[in-house]
């Protein structure tokens, strides 16, 4: 009977990481990443050896080696030969984004926010109209825009704007507006209905090239979607936020506690 290797084996108490179809280094990176951000590691100290760190994460030591170096190359930690690794910072990244949950917050531009135009394409179908809201318009125009704050991308969107609607859209406010200030914005619009989902997940490959993130970093996914007063979807916005520099505020209803 073949034995399996100590590498294949997870030690009781490490980390499994075989549940994710994730590259176990890029798996490791994000937990390591975690440790310096929340002072597990502490500013400064000396980290556990790539020999402890094998042995209680239960992979070979070239794996923590590899997931040490994504670390590394974010300044986060420093190597030494014969002396060890040491912590030299942490991911800078304050929450400085919020995500609106009110209606006058979703049409308030972020101040200081840039909105990099990449892609614009007429005659396009958005994906999994929310039929609820509204019926769909005859097509779309289809922005894709990155948004910038402080040289960093925060916010990658993908916005369906009613394609009647194109006309009357001026060049400096897809630069400066939001998609739903956009939308709202338009002479002779009238939005009478609009929704906001959001869910969490972890940036692919595309969304952490774009983002200038790690990949499998958490990021918030956020569907909104308007309708005018004559029940058309004008307005399908899907962005993709940063999760590190997100801030997500919610005001609860207090009606049911009276």
């Amino acid at each position: 009977m073949m034995k399996s290797s100590p590498a294949a084996r997870t030690p009781k108490g490490a980390v499994d990481l075989n549940r994710s179809a994730v590259p176990r280094y890029l798996q490791l990176a994000t937990l390591f990443r975690s440790r310096v951000n929340s002072g597990a590691w502490k500013l400064g100290a000396q980290i556990p050896t790539v020999e402890e760190l094998a042995a209680e994460c239960g992979v070979a030591r070239a794996t923590i080696r590899q997931s040490l170096g994504q670390l590394e190359a974010e300044g986060l930690i420093e190597r030494f030969r014969a002396k060890g690794t040491f912590v030299r910072g942490q991911t800078r990244n304050p929450l400085w984004c919020e995500v609106q949950t009110d209606w006058s917050g979703l049409l308030r531009s972020r101040e200081g926010a840039e909105i990099e135009i990449l892609s614009s394409q007429g005659g396009a179908t958005p994906p999994n109209l929310p039929a609820e809201l509204g019926g769909a318009a005859p097509s779309y125009r289809h922005l894709r825009r990155r948004h910038w704050r402080d040289g960093q991308p925060f916010l990658l969107a993908d916005v369906y704007l009613d394609e009647r609607l194109w006309p009357k859209v001026k060049a400096h406010d897809l630069r400066t507006r939001t998609a739903l200030n956009l939308a709202a914005s338009l002479p002779g619009v009238t939005i009478a209905d609009a929704r906001q989902v959001l869910t969490i997940g972890s940036a692919d490959v595309e969304v952490a090239e774009q983002l200038k993130m790690p990949l499998n970093a958490p990021v918030a996914y956020v569907r909104r979607a308007a309708a005018d007063a004559s029940g058309t979807l004008i307005l399908i916005a899907d962005g993709i936020y940063r999760g590190d520099v997100v801030r997500i505020d919610i005001k609860l209803s207090t009606d049911s506690l009276a």
